[in-house]
């Protein structure tokens, strides 16, 4: 990196002064995406994002010559470049953040649209169906649920919790269930915890689970009365309203023949993540940043940058916020 000081006045003087106010420019600005989709079509999509931030970066006082976008072999391959200071900006899922804290600091959580619910008592999920979303607030965080469906045991599991009775361990493991991948947050590393929080057990001492092969295979199995809870994101349910009286031929709404029987504690969003061990990186120039992708998500052609995301806007984040995740990584770290 290179660093020139500037300033926008004839004389000696001015230009000094410039320079005390921090004015410079910076040579490369290098910001590392993580491979969660294709990583040609992310490098295509992000293009405009080269100009956006230069352009916003300016506003906010600090020259950038040139934006290098570059996307990770892993996620893992992000959060060591972090680390390194071989990058300087990382958008990165929060489970990275926390595996990678020592050397990345996180700046922005991403938001998307929120929901008409967000309580952690399972009933109130189940009295005020449908869930919708909220066109007029963002949130940073979404939840994990445990949802039984329309088989026997389901439903009995469901009446008792609408009841305001609590489920026992007998109660869940009796049930069959369909839960995700083991790196899924919250199809199954946050349904774990909730397991660990009530009972002092995990996914892995269920005796009936299997494991889904995505989320319309999990309704799939719901519907057909093979599995009787799943786990799945918040609310996974308005993605599989068509399906549920079509490809699964139920006859009543998913609405009608669902309910939550338990929610996870909130799963933080992405990250806009910096590293702690970048030349590049300072106290302003995180501010900027901040600001930056804070306005871009306000434009249309922001909007569409950050989409291959899914993420709608930025707010500034909290680490501590995090805690959840870490704690999430610390327990299953254990269980192996």
């Amino acid at each position: 990196m290179s660093i020139l000081i500037g300033g926008c006045s004839d004389s000696e003087q001015d230009a000094e002064d410039a320079a005390d106010k921090g004015s410079e420019a910076i040579d490369i600005l290098k910001v590392s995406f993580v491979p969660s989709r294709d990583p040609d079509e992310i490098v295509t999509a992000t293009e405009p994002l080269k100009n956006l931030l230069k352009e916003e970066l300016a506003n906010q006082g600090v020259e950038v010559n040139n934006v290098e976008i570059n996307v990770g072999t892993t996620y893992e391959a992000v959060g060591e470049a972090l680390s390194s200071g071989t990058t300087d900006v990382g958008l990165i899922p929060g489970g990275t953040y926390v595996l990678y804290d020592d050397g990345a600091e996180v700046i922005l959580t991403a938001t998307r649209a929120a929901l008409s619910n967000d309580s952690e008592n399972p009933v109130d999920w189940n009295e005020n169906k449908p869930t919708e979303g909220l066109e007029d607030e963002q949130a940073t965080y979404y939840r994990g649920l445990m949802v039984a469906g329309p088989s026997e045991k389901g439903q009995e599991l469901a009446e008792k919790v609408n009841n305001g009775e609590e489920l026992t361990w007998e109660d869940v493991n009796s049930a069959r269930w369909s839960v995700q991948s083991t790196s899924s947050s919250s199809g199954y590393i946050y349904p774990t915890l909730w397991l660990q929080e009530k009972f002092g057990k995990s996914i892995t001492d269920l005796d009936q689970s299997v494991q889904s092969n995505g989320y319309g295979d999990t309704f799939a199995k719901l519907a057909a009365e093979q599995v009787d809870i799943v786990t799945i994101y918040a609310d996974a349910r308005r993605d599989n309203v068509e399906n549920w009286t079509g490809d699964f031929a139920r006859e009543a709404s998913i609405w009608d023949e669902t309910n939550v029987i338990g929610v996870t504690q909130p799963i933080y969003n992405d990250t806009v993540s910096v590293s702690k061990n970048s030349k590049t990186m300072n106290d302003e120039l995180k501010k900027a940043l901040q600001e930056a992708f804070i306005n871009i998500a306000k434009t249309e052609e922001g909007k569409e940058v950050i989409s291959i995301y899914s993420h709608e806007g930025y707010q500034k984040a909290e680490s501590a916020k995090y805690d959840g995740e870490r704690d999430a990584q610390d327990f299953l770290r254990n269980l192996k």
